[in-house]
């Protein structure tokens, strides 16, 4: 095992290490690549996960499905005032068209 020493954050990384957030992978043959354990642990995956990989240019992006989800609802967030609860509404239209539809078949 080769190590080299990064001397500005005096630190040894592995050979295939390039920094903390960047690491060299080969594709075998059957077309897979491996996630070092180190990256699989702070992106919290795990064998088995459901990963998404979306092509940007010629850029390889990888996000595990719990990932998304935060970021989905991060952004879902940023649409919704913090003082508003979307299941009461959802609720209080249900419960509306219920009544309505209760007028209905009474006549």
């Amino acid at each position: 095992m080769t190590y080299i020493m990064n001397m500005s954050t005096a630190s040894i990384l592995h050979e295939n290490v390039t920094d903390k957030q960047n690491v060299r992978s080969k594709l075998n043959d059957n077309g897979r690549i491996v996630i070092p354990a180190e990256i699989r642990s702070r992106m919290g995956i795990k064998p088995g996960d459901t990963l998404f990989l979306t092509l940007e240019g010629d850029v390889l992006k990888v996000e595990s499905q719990m990932a998304r989800i935060r970021r989905i609802q991060e952004s879902m967030r940023a649409l919704i005032p913090g003082d508003r609860l979307l299941s009461d509404e959802l609720i209080a239209d249900r419960r509306e068209e219920a009544r309505r539809e209760m007028e209905e078949w009474l006549g």
